[in-house]
């Protein structure tokens, strides 16, 4: 988003979505950040005295370092070395100078945000002021030297503990408090307090460690004094409320130097025990219906739960408990590789990073911290080594609590509105030990809220879309979120109803956009049965997205795994006379080839031992299928493997018009089977019985 016409109308927009109480919040806040701004780094009550002599966070136990798994660490080490080359990827782009970096440059348009102007008056949402800020902020969130530090204390090599401090020395001489746009987001405000408490940690026996942070306890009584000031509000009061919180409560809990201290760490309690609430289903999953968004909402929990306790000011036992159903939820949706659905945005982001990023997954890296905190269950994954689940679990033993939580694995989540039905039932596990055992298939059914209430910043118009892989390859793909900022028209793709496994109308999203991150108008969707755990499972859901065009979309969706099919009928109600353009369509995994025979493509893909698999899928024979690979005018045919990475992948694109016979409704069969060692005689695709649904009574045209 950039240009002043642009940026207005998204305020209007935003507006709308706001209380009065909100706005008048937010117009406070920007009052005082800008009296803040017109002071700079005066002291504003900041003490004077150096705090050299001040303790540093609680110290780990001895013998954690003898405990840490010798792959992990040897993985993180040679993370450290790549960034003592200069090198390290953010966002999908690899940076070449992090040793001595441009804290403001962002390296993909050439941008350099700016550095001295006072925050309040920095709009990080003006791509042409700022570059494509996400690139600009991820460095200076510190991951890079989080690692230098860890390596520090796995090894005791100077040159790390010298990196690091050359690091945070850079960032606190350019980041002058209140200038810049470093001080726009408090986000970034709370991760960057994260990562500079567990480098003090780290550094623990580095001789320099006390004066380095005797110059920096201004930017860590700043950056406190702004958090407690000005929380993210209302319809922000998502993630970045949560990191905020975390943040401010692991800084006043590790550096209860300040006489606000003791009050900034109560509030933060308070406020992280609340927002997480805010932020999470009874059943575990996260309100923000983004994967990606969970792990990081977790992770965060986590770390500052740990952090509370090591400082002898636990959080509540509710919290605690919050924190093992997200890991369990966690542990519960992954499919047999440990891989996680790709629902909605996600963009990497991190709490804190204490391995190599590219030793498993930051997923399979939550459930390790996870299984090291809380306990692992029965029916959860051997949890992979590593570095900093050891860390975390050392500050704060004992709250291993599996003993008290659910025995098998679910499958279904009602208030977060995901399903996944699986072939592998409720142990997968047994998939890695048993070589004879069928391949998994799992399929995540969607008909949750539309992202957290108010502006559903980081979901998706993806009602009904269904997420296929055979053995942890994706068959019918997600094709996940590629960008937030930086090109309107790939931000808009990935987040359309087009770019989902579902059906869209009259060329329009389920639900109604009014920028990169605001909905103005939700699609309602919900399940309306499930069956699962046995060789015939089904799931049946509904979305009222369309009702505004006087549609109704129900799907029907069934695993029948003795046969390894999986069939999906969608029925369309509408009255006898409502003609919609119509276009359905289901985007496959980057590693899967396609041959469209009409209304059938026969599939093929590598499996994960290397040898050749391959399934039959019908499709419709209402509609006109074409195939898209690579298409940028329209954009169609891409599948983002990580944020700021997109590579070419097959769309199957059904088109047609929506024409109800009477009795108003229109049936879609899609049948996908996957063959086994045998031929298995292909079957007529199940009609299930659905009642004609009362038609939508509308005044809109469009």
């Amino acid at each position: 988003m950039s240009g002043g016409a642009a940026t207005l109308g998204w305020k209007v927009r935003r507006l709308r979505q706001m209380s009065g109480e909100e706005i008048a919040a937010r117009v406070g806040d920007r009052c005082r950040q800008a009296a803040w701004g017109r002071v700079g780094a005066s002291p504003l009550g900041m003490p004077r005295r150096t705090l050299a002599d001040r303790p540093g966070p609680a110290a780990l136990p001895a013998g954690t370092r003898e405990a840490v798994d010798p792959m992990a660490a040897a993985a993180l080490i040679a993370a450290a070395d790549r960034v003592l080359s200069g090198r390290w990827v953010v966002l999908g782009v690899e940076r070449a100078d992090v040793c001595d970096p441009d804290w403001f440059l962002d390296p993909i348009t050439g941008v350099r945000a700016p550095d001295r102007r006072r925050a309040p008056r920095i709009d990080h949402r003006d791509e042409q002021a700022t570059g494509n800020v996400k690139q600009v902020w991820e460095l200076s969130r510190h991951h890079h030297l989080t690692v230098l530090a860890a390596a520090y204390w796995l090894t005791g090599e100077e040159i790390y503990a010298a990196c690091t401090a050359a690091g945070l020395r850079s960032w606190w001489a350019a980041n002058e408090p209140m200038r810049g746009v470093h001080w726009t987001s408090g986000i970034e405000l709370g991760i960057r307090l994260i990562s500079w408490t567990w480098i003090r940690r780290l550094l623990a026996d580095w001789p320099g460690v006390e004066a380095l942070y005797a110059e920096g306890a201004g930017q860590l009584w700043w950056h406190q004094r702004y958090l407690a000031a000005f929380p993210s509000r209302g319809t922000s009061s998502n993630n970045h409320a949560v990191a905020e919180a975390a943040g401010l409560l692991v800084a006043s809990c590790a550096f209860p130097w300040f006489p606000q201290s003791a009050g900034w760490r109560g509030y933060a309690a308070d406020m992280l025990r609340r927002t997480l609430i805010e932020n999470t289903f009874d059943s575990g999953l996260n309100r923000e219906q983004a994967s990606d968004y969970h792990r990081f909402v977790t992770e965060l929990g986590l770390v500052a739960a740990v952090e509370a306790d090591a400082s002898g000011v636990p959080l509540p036992e509710e919290t605690w408990r919050l924190l093992a159903g997200c890991v369990d939820a966690a542990a519960a949706v992954a499919d047999v590789t440990g891989r996680p659905p790709r629902q909605g945005d996600g963009d990497e982001g991190r709490g804190l990073l204490l391995d190599d990023p590219e030793l498993g997954s930051s997923w399979a890296q939550l459930l390790a911290a996870g299984a090291a905190l809380t306990g692992a269950t029965a029916w959860w994954e051997p949890p992979v080594p590593s570095v900093g689940a050891v860390l975390l679990a050392a500050m704060a033993p004992g709250r291993r609590t599996a003993a008290d939580r659910a025995d098998a694995r679910p499958q279904s989540f009602l208030d977060a509105g995901m399903t996944v039905l699986r072939s592998a039932g409720s142990a997968p596990a047994a998939l890695l030990t048993d070589p004879d055992a069928p391949e998994e298939i799992w399929c995540r059914c969607d008909a949750g809220p539309h992202g957290l209430p108010g502006i559903a910043a980081h979901a998706h118009a993806d009602a009904l879309s269904v997420e296929v892989r055979h053995d942890g390859v994706d068959i019918l793909a997600d094709p996940g979120t590629y960008c937030y900022h930086g090109s309107a028209p790939w931000r808009r793709y990935f987040r359309s109803t087009l770019g989902h496994n579902t059906i869209e109308l009259d060329g329009l999203d389920q639900s109604v956009s009014g920028g990169p991150f605001l909905w103005t108008r939700s699609a309602t969707a919900a399940i309306d049965a499930v069956g699962i755990g046995g060789e015939s499972q089904t799931w049946v859901g509904h979305h009222d997205g369309y009702e505004r065009l006087g549609v109704r979309h129900d799907r029907v969706v069934s695993l029948d795994v003795k046969a390894r099919r999986l069939a999906i009928v969608d029925v369309l109600t509408a009255a006898e006379r409502c003609r919609r353009p119509i276009r359905m369509a289901f985007h496959l995994g980057p590693a899967v080839s396609a041959r469209l025979e009409g209304a059938v493509a026969r599939l093929s893909w590598a499996g994960r031992d290397g040898r050749l698999r391959t399934a039959t899928f019908t499709l419709p024979t209402g509609l006109t299928w074409t195939s898209h690979t690579g298409e940028t005018d329209p954009i169609l045919g891409w599948y983002s493997p990580r944020f700021g990475e997109r590579v070419t992948a097959t769309t199957l694109l059904g088109e047609g018009t929506l024409a109800p016979a009477p009795g108003g409704n229109v049936e879609l069969c899609s049948s996908l089977h996957f063959h086994g060692t045998r031929p298995v005689a292909e079957g007529p695709v199940a009609r299930p019985q659905i009642a004609p649904r009362p038609i939508p009574r509308t005044t809109e045209t469009n």
